[in-house]
């Protein structure tokens, strides 16, 4: 009976190996490069990778980013709302880098068909002020290292193919779907506990250029704080023996599901309740 459960275990082992997705070779990962830019969506990468796997994607394809999209300026947390968990099948956040070439100013016109499969959501970015930050351990003392907070509209792609099922490692590996991103207006952050309890209690909210309301959160709808995502970057990035810079954007992740961006619609996301008045961040989607 011992050899039979063996023989069965060995045999169920070998099928989950058999079944799982092979590691992505330079070939694929050219070949998700190339559909990136050609705005199509990929059929090279599935779901099934180890997290290991998908960080060596995710750096790869990256690299083959670079030369076209510009220098790291950041990173982006993904995943930090339940919400955008359950649209995707997750059960934890993810992490993606930022290029320069991603970000875009405040009133921006972009094409409703920036990528392959595109979406926006209502997000914010801070800005780191200092090494410290790689220290620490509450959302009170992340804000004595950072030194604003920006309004932000992200604007992803998918890029995959809509048949494909999707988990935290392929999301890991295809950058957590970072395109573009809209930057709005700015406000210094103030290291008390006062704006951090703000920050968590402020109400975020996007609407068309009818005034309609498109989504609507509190602040604490990521992750219990708008800080904690930073918290779990500063972790994450000291697994792979990497850490946040001064002057690097954290994008912190959606607060409401992501919907599909419309020709002719006008975007404002507006940020109430943070001391000084709100702040907003407004893009439009053109042909």
């Amino acid at each position: 009976m011992n050899l039979t459960r063996a023989l069965l275990f060995v045999a169920l082992s070998s099928m989950g190996l058999a079944l799982r997705a092979a590691a992505p070779t330079a070939d694929v990962i050219n070949q998700l490069t190339e559909d990136y830019f050609a705005k199509r969506p990929s059929q090279t990468l599935h779901s099934g990778l180890s997290l290991d796997e998908a960080r060596h994607a995710q750096k790869d394809f990256v690299s083959r980013l670079t030369p076209k999209l510009g220098p790291r300026v950041g990173f982006k947390v993904g995943l930090t709302s339940k919400a955008v968990q359950e649209s995707l099948g997750a059960t934890a956040p993810v992490r993606g880098v930022l290029l320069r070439d991603m970000m875009l100013p405040d009133g921006a016109t972009v094409s409703a068909t920036f990528g392959a499969r595109p979406i926006w959501e209502p997000d914010l970015v801070v800005v780191v002020k200092d090494l410290g930050i790689n220290h620490a351990t509450t959302p009170l003392e992340v804000a004595r290292h950072l030194s604003e907070i920006v309004a932000f509209i992200e604007l992803p792609d998918r890029i995959v193919a809509e048949t494909e099922k999707m988990d935290g490692s392929l999301i890991t590996a295809i950058n957590t779907s970072a395109r573009l991103g809209v930057l709005g207006q700015r406000v210094k952050i103030q290291s008390t506990p006062e704006f951090v309890a703000a920050l968590g209690k402020m109400t975020v909210t996007a609407t068309d250029q009818t005034g309609a309301e498109l989504a609507k959160a509190k602040g604490d709808a990521l992750l219990g704080h708008p800080l904690n995502p930073v918290l779990w970057l500063i972790k994450d990035l000291g697994e792979t023996g990497e850490q946040l810079r001064p002057g690097d954007l954290i994008s912190l992740g959606s607060f409401a599901r992501p919907q599909p961006p419309k020709v002719g619609q006008t975007l404002t996301v507006r940020y109430d309740g943070l001391p000084g008045g709100p702040i907003q961040v407004s893009a439009k989607f053109s042909e």
